[in-house]
């Protein structure tokens, strides 16, 4: 079950969990991709059931019903995004702390015999400043936002319910997703693809912050691969810390900017408009992000883009059939 199944990662992770079903890579035979809004796909003969449900695990009955199909692992990829978090608090604490209770209550209550493994998406934003040079695994969740605390509190959830045995979960704390291909969303972090994504596909893009901001980057392939990763983690050797902070490239705006025009020129850059807003910049302060270190992700085989490039690299070829205006790249 995959629980935010129209979101962006949520429609790429269903993707290539049937791919790699089709590839033998793992055994599926049902995936139910649930989420509030419209969902469905294109997706056609494929050698799984795929199912489609919409539905508002903001109430508990629903999420009871949902979990009597007992899947063996479930994703919880569902959120309300930081930008909209912070601006709709009433909202944000309803949809990334109750329903994430919800969910992991109706798992709790199904049956003594009931065991899913949880894969629960967390975010870098559990981290506040001031920041060290680097942040290890052993840096504090402070977190400055309202988003950054309801997913503190997931994971706190995550470790409690699993050390005492209603499910088997472990938390992956994803770096800012970037390009994030498709129209902007209300995530505060947006800006940082709106300056890739859009110049690529030849529109006008703003800057709203500066260029010194700093951010630790991760593309949506690299975030899928290691949410699948995560189904075959032995989480005997996470204890009972099931969180892991994700590895990720640590680049400012102004460094994402030279990578563009590394791989794509001065025209595509010249799209680029600066135009800071104030609320905008306050709002990304919280993170300025230094680099993270990530080892025990990466001992347990967690990975990432080697630089920015390749995120915008893997951009153009999975997003724009590789080509920038209509040339190859």
């Amino acid at each position: 079950m995959v629980v935010g199944g129209n979101g962006m990662l949520g429609r790429k992770l269903v993707a290539k969990l049937i791919q790699n079903s089709i590839d033998g890579k793992i055994d599926v035979e049902t995936i139910i991709s649930v989420d509030v809004g419209s969902n469905q796909s294109e997706i056609k003969k494929i050698p799984v059931n795929l199912a489609f449900v919409t539905a508002d695990i903001t109430n508990f009955k629903v999420c009871q019903q949902l979990i009597s199909n007992k899947p063996d692992v479930i994703f919880h990829l569902a959120a309300v995004v930081s930008g909209e978090a912070e601006s709709n608090f009433e909202t944000g604490y309803k949809v990334n702390l109750d329903a994430t209770r919800n969910i992991f209550e109706a798992i709790r209550i199904e049956s003594n015999n009931y065991h899913p493994r949880v894969v629960f998406t967390s975010s870098a934003a559990v981290y506040g400043g001031p920041f060290p040079e680097l942040i290890n695994d052993e840096f504090i969740l402070q977190p400055t936002t309202s988003y950054g605390i309801q997913k503190v509190i997931g994971e706190l959830l995550v470790n409690d319910y699993s050390r005492l045995g209603f499910f088997n979960g472990i938390g992956l704390r994803l770096p800012t997703i970037c390009v994030r291909p498709g129209k902007p969303n209300a995530a505060a972090s947006g800006v940082f693809s709106n300056i890739i994504r859009e110049p690529l596909a030849g529109k006008e893009a703003i800057l709203t912050v500066s260029k010194d901001t700093q951010m630790v980057f991760a593309s949506p392939q690299s975030a899928v691969d290691n949410l699948i990763h995560a189904l075959n983690v032995d989480t005997t050797l996470l204890g009972n810390r099931r969180c892991l902070t994700m590895p990720g490239i640590t680049a400012t705006v102004a460094e994402e900017i030279q990578a563009l025009h590394k791989v794509a020129g001065d025209k595509i850059v010249a799209l680029i408009k600066e135009s800071i807003d104030p609320s905008a910049q306050k709002f990304v302060n919280n993170w300025n992000f230094p680099p993270f270190t990530a080892d025990r992700a990466q001992g347990l085989g967690f990975s990432c883009e080697q630089s920015f490039e390749e995120i915008i690299i893997k951009h153009i070829n999975n997003e724009l059939s590789g080509e920038i205006l209509g040339a190859k790249l």
